[in-house]
């Protein structure tokens, strides 16, 4: 649960208030008391306060189990897994989210840094720096120098790290205080009854493009075009290797839940993409 204050914990309203403009992810008699959710706040027009967002693309998630928003603050040369074209959260949002008991996750997802660029974004790292936010990761080393200067943040691992052996979860675990699994372990029911203390895994409530996609080669391709503010720089695998275009897939949660799992993420659906973000 989120640390900013104990009102989380209690039973409380949905977000619905209001009609909604996109596909709801997952059947709201899935989501548990105990579950927390992270949400996605891609797509959304800097301009729109964040609670109307919300309002609108995920209307019946229950207030009290958003544990946290992630997306694009300030620009950043840290930021990866998608482009960064504008801020998607202003600080109003941020003082709104507070205000919900809401954190915020800061995608911190770059492959490439180094601690001379790391140092230069510590008055960012200052400014979010409180109980109930959180940082995703993909560099193991900015993972531990963020631990050193900022120790109040969650640090999860991103997905985009590929953690898919139980050794590499021990390993992940050693660092950073909660895993994100990829999406199509989900589908792996033996994998994951072995995981032992599942109170740290961050499963997907829902996936896009990149439960088949067979090489990721975005990932890279934005951590490289984050540097430079080049969007030229963009890369996917659609064009170079097939695989099934199955659209958006909302997993059992309700089966996910019985088998311990408690933390999800929610993505959003990419209109006329089939895929989400």
């Amino acid at each position: 649960m989120n640390a900013i204050s104990l009102k989380l914990a209690q039973p409380g309203p949905t977000i619905d208030a209001g009609p909604a403009t996109a596909r709801a992810p997952a059947a709201g008699a899935s989501y548990q008391p105990h579950f927390d959710f992270t949400l996605s706040v891609r797509g959304k027009p800097t301009e729109l306060p964040v609670m109307a967002f919300l309002r609108a693309s995920y209307p019946r998630m229950p207030l009290a189990q958003v544990d946290s928003l992630f997306g694009f603050v300030e620009r950043c040369t840290l930021y990866g897994g998608r482009f960064f074209r504008a801020p998607q959260l202003t600080d109003a949002d941020v003082q709104a989210m507070y205000a919900h008991d809401i954190g915020l996750r800061i995608p911190f997802t770059n492959h490439i840094v180094d601690e001379h660029e790391y140092a230069s974004y510590a008055w960012m790292f200052d400014k979010y720096h409180l109980p109930g936010n959180a940082v995703i990761v993909t560099n193991d080393k900015l993972a531990r120098w963020i631990r050193r200067d900022f120790p109040r943040y969650r640090i999860e691992a991103s997905v985009i790290k590929e953690i898919d052996s139980h050794a590499q979860i021990d390993q992940a675990m050693d660092l950073y205080d909660t895993v994100v699994l990829p999406m199509r372990l989900n589908q792996d029911e033996a994998f994951l009854a072995a995981i032992g203390d599942k109170s740290r895994i961050t499963l997907f409530a829902n996936a896009g493009c990149a439960l088949t996609c067979p090489s990721k080669i975005c990932y890279p391709s934005v951590s490289k075009a984050n540097k430079t503010a080049n969007g030229k720089q963009l890369l996917c695998s659609v064009p170079f290797k097939a695989r099934d275009a199955i659209g958006m897939v909302d997993f059992d949660l309700g089966q996910l839940g019985a088998q311990g799992f408690s933390r999800f993420k929610m993505l959003r659906e990419r209109p006329g993409a089939g895929s989400g973000y």
